[in-house]
């Protein structure tokens, strides 16, 4: 047993260093682009955009909104869910590899999925072609589902967003059901019933909070919804922006759609009431019940279908589609290809150290005890629950604004118009980046940071080190882990990330998921492919991390 004395950190309301301030002020700026949306919720002139929205397409954005929120909500909670308890509660032929091959799909984008499956299930595809030879079929003598529809939304967004389920519940059932689950199988409940009883309520919090973030993420979406035209907020953003040319309008409907992600974390807050689960039976694990026969085999299909469907299948039409154009045209994309992949690089690299670096700052500003930085943590992490169209009318309302005051004021001093300095290049789209992933960067170093016990900074700061050389000398050596990781995962969703960069990127300046979607948009999937190949291998650099994660705590369990 090990004693720990460590002195409770005590809260002060306001800072007495100058750390504390420059933090908050940071986190202010981050947060700016969520504050400037909400600031033109009830700005006038706005009228006639409007009334043209009211009597068209608003009540289809709401409409599609919902139903695509409900349906993604329960295929992510019941297969993230039915997977997590799979692998957490049972053994089974191949479930150590089920462990982490159930995370694959969160590698594959969305809209890189959608234009896989349009493809492979189109008329002119595959599937269909081999079924008219099959059965000598002709056009109308058979029905076959539209993928480009919003059902076929919901399938693919469920695919490849159950993995925010499956993480969170697989924890809650290794840490906190084991000894309910011993009870309840002492008192005669079969695995069925045990699951529907005690498994399911021991993980509520657990599936609701990765519900949440799936939503999440299928709100923030663009190019799903948009190459299946399904009219959605985000669709209506981009329209409003630059169909209509209305910014205030765009800024109102992304705050109408900031309140719509706000709605759903109450509704979530309200359902769950004062219930509370713990498990009060000890910390120790369930003994995972060995499945044979058609069990096992049941329970094998049932790990490898979600696999296979959001990553295993579209991966191989990927290939397939960028080997067939590589043969035919692949000297006139290698070049643009390298542009495509430096811009993206650049943009993900800078961002990235940016955000390792501020969030460094603001969780060593934190610690000490003060509650501005505190409560700066806390404003940063508004971004990521922001999606990124809402994030680039937020970043252009108040950036523009500032780049023509910088301009009137070039051209009084010189007598030159400079143009537009900011929205010109890619300062204001690093700016958004930073705005939308900053909160994952911080999360994760806060991680590192609390594995630092106090008693090493008082050593330090006893041995006369201030804070900068405590800080680079103690945390930074014992944060090498954490800062690459954060630094990864910031890199990774800026290379997936399509909306903002839509929206904010300069003037002929692609990057490989913009490329990717205006290649698909224009029916040239094969020429698409090999752009999506390179962001989907991105992807999987963090899907390797949180496997070895699992593995390592694996290895901890099998030691204890």
């Amino acid at each position: 047993m090990s004693l720990n004395y460590n002195r409770p950190a005590v809260s002060r309301p306001f800072p007495t260093s100058p750390l504390s301030v420059v933090a908050f002020a940071l986190a202010v700026l981050v947060a700016l682009p969520v504050l400037a949306v909400g600031a033109n919720l009830f700005t006038g002139g706005t009228g006639e955009t409007w009334r043209h929205l009211m009597s068209t397409v608003l009540p289809e954005y709401v409409a599609n909104s919902v139903w695509l929120c409900l349906g993604v909500g329960i295929g992510v909670a019941a297969m993230g869910t039915g997977a997590a308890w799979l692998v957490a509660l049972n053994d089974f032929p191949g479930r150590r590899i089920a462990e982490w091959a159930l995370l694959l799909p969160m590698a594959m984008p969305a809209y890189v999925l959608a234009y896989t499956y349009t493809d492979f299930l189109q008329f002119v595809g595959p599937i269909q072609t081999g079924l008219r030879e099959s059965f000598d079929w002709k056009m109308g003598d058979y029905w076959f589902p539209d993928v480009r529809s919003l059902g076929g939304a919901i399938v693919l967004f469920s695919c490849v967003l159950y993995p925010y389920v499956y993480l969170l519940v697989r924890t809650a059932f290794l840490e906190r059901a084991g000894g309910m689950i011993e009870a309840a199988r002492a008192l005669g409940l079969n695995p069925w019933q045990g699951f529907w009883r005690v498994s399911i309520p021991l993980a509520r919090p657990a599936i609701a909070a990765g519900m949440a973030l799936a939503l999440m993420e299928t709100l923030a979406d663009y190019g799903t919804v948009a190459y299946f035209a399904v009219e959605t907020f985000t669709t209506g953003i981009y329209r409003a922006w630059f169909s209509l040319g209305d910014r205030v309008a765009a800024a109102q409907l992304a705050a109408a759609l900031l309140g719509f992600v706000a709605l759903l974390i109450l509704l979530e807050r309200i359902s769950r009431g004062r219930a509370r689960y713990h498990d009060s039976s000890g910390r120790r694990r369930a003994t995972r019940q060995v499945l044979t026969g058609w069990h096992a085999l049941l329970a094998q299909i049932g790990c490898a279908i979600p696999v296979l469907i959001g990553f295993g299948l579209p991966a191989v039409l990927l290939l397939r589609l960028a080997l067939g154009d590589a043969g035919e045209d692949a000297g006139s994309f290698t070049g643009r290809f390298l542009v495509l992949a430096r811009n993206s690089f650049t943009l993900a690299a800078l961002t990235a150290g940016l955000a390792a670096l501020l969030a460094l700052l603001l969780g060593f500003a934190a610690r000490d005890g003060h509650k501005l930085p505190r409560l700066a943590s806390r404003v940063v992490g508004l971004g990521y629950a922001v999606p990124g169209s809402v994030i680039a009318v937020g970043v252009l309302i108040p950036v523009t604004r500032l780049d023509h005051l910088l301009a009137g004021l070039w051209q009084q001093m010189t007598g030159a118009n400079p143009g537009l300095i900011l929205t010109g290049g890619i300062a204001a789209l690093v700016y958004a980046y930073l705005a939308r992933f900053l909160a994952i960067a911080l999360q994760t170093v806060e991680a590192g940071l609390g594995r630092i016990t106090p008693s090493m900074e008082s050593a330090a700061r006893s041995l006369g080190s201030g804070p900068g050389e405590t800080l680079r000398r103690v945390h930074l050596p014992l944060m090498r882990g954490s800062l690459l990781t954060a630094s990864l995962l910031v890199f990774v969703d800026v290379m997936k990330e399509l909306p903002a960069t839509l929206v904010m990127r300069p003037f002929n300046f692609d990057t490989l998921a913009t490329q990717t979607f205006t290649l698909a948009a224009d029916e040239r999937l094969a020429e698409a492919s090999s752009a999506a190949l390179a962001i989907v291998a991105v992807g999987l650099l963090p899907i390797i991390l949180l496997a070895r994660q699992i593995s390592a705590g694996r290895s901890e369990v099998s030691s204890c």
